[in-house]
């Protein structure tokens, strides 16, 4: 009889920590792509082990890619898989090719996601998409993203502070040293924080993307700001 009960036991406690470790939330590198695509890279990570949890944000991470390859503003690019995105993106550059047969053109995407930062309370991820099509020269951007670890939800950038206006107060000292250098940086009469806020190993990350502050010379300006500074503003401190 005790020999039956360490048993189950034995076997319950194997299922609950089996159960453990299929919840337990990992990111696995993929190469996605379609039949007869040539012209579309794709290499993102993906979101694994808790259902609910990764479907959340691999849905993010999916309109964002869908996104970065839309060409007609026009088109209703909702709702599109990677796959239907990266479809669509060949079928416009095959009907440009067939309306300009003496063109010399290529047009090309690529787009690589990374997880910068992941602890038991957030996740920071970050999207990288150089598209061209055929222009002087292609678009580059860089887009972040940051989920909630536990629920998979996206948490916007005033989520991340406990005072919004004290961080924008301490961003700007590191903002002047960043553009200090630089030439072609837009005027303005106030600082504004940038769309991409995200958290690295070594701090809270601000970058401001090629056109949004400055000339297309310029290129991408961004500046860290240690958790040693900031930690105390943070809703998720960071280490």
């Amino acid at each position: 009889m005790c020999f039956k009960k360490s048993l189950i036991a034995f076997c319950l406690i194997s299922f609950f920590m089996s159960c453990e470790k299929e919840t337990a939330l990992v990111f696995l590198d993929s190469n996605i792509t379609t039949e007869n695509n040539s012209i579309v890279e794709i290499n993102i990570p993906i979101a694994s082990g808790n259902s609910k949890t990764s479907s959340l944000i691999n849905a993010v991470i999916e309109n964002t890619i869908a996104s970065a390859l839309q060409i007609d503003d026009t088109k209703d690019w909702s709702f599109k898989s990677i796959e239907e995105s990266i479809t669509t993106f060949n079928k416009e550059y095959n009907q440009f090719i067939a309306n300009f047969p003496d063109s010399s053109q290529h047009w090309e995407a690529q787009i690589d996601g990374e997880v910068i930062y992941q602890s038991p309370k957030i996740i920071s991820v970050a999207i990288t998409s150089y598209v061209n099509t055929g222009g002087a020269h292609g678009n580059l951007n860089i887009t972040f993203k940051n989920f909630n670890t536990a629920t998979g939800k996206p948490i916007i950038n005033n989520s991340l502070f406990k005072n919004i206006d004290a961080f924008k107060k301490m961003a700007l000292p590191y903002f002047n040293e960043a553009i200090k250098d630089k030439e072609g940086v837009f005027e303005s009469n106030s600082f504004e924080l940038p769309a991409n806020i995200a958290y690295n190993d070594a701090g809270i990350i601000c970058l401001y993307n090629t056109y949004e502050i400055a000339a297309f010379s310029t290129g991408i300006i961004e500046f860290i700001i240690p958790y040693s500074e900031v930690n105390s503003l943070l809703v998720f401190k960071g280490s």
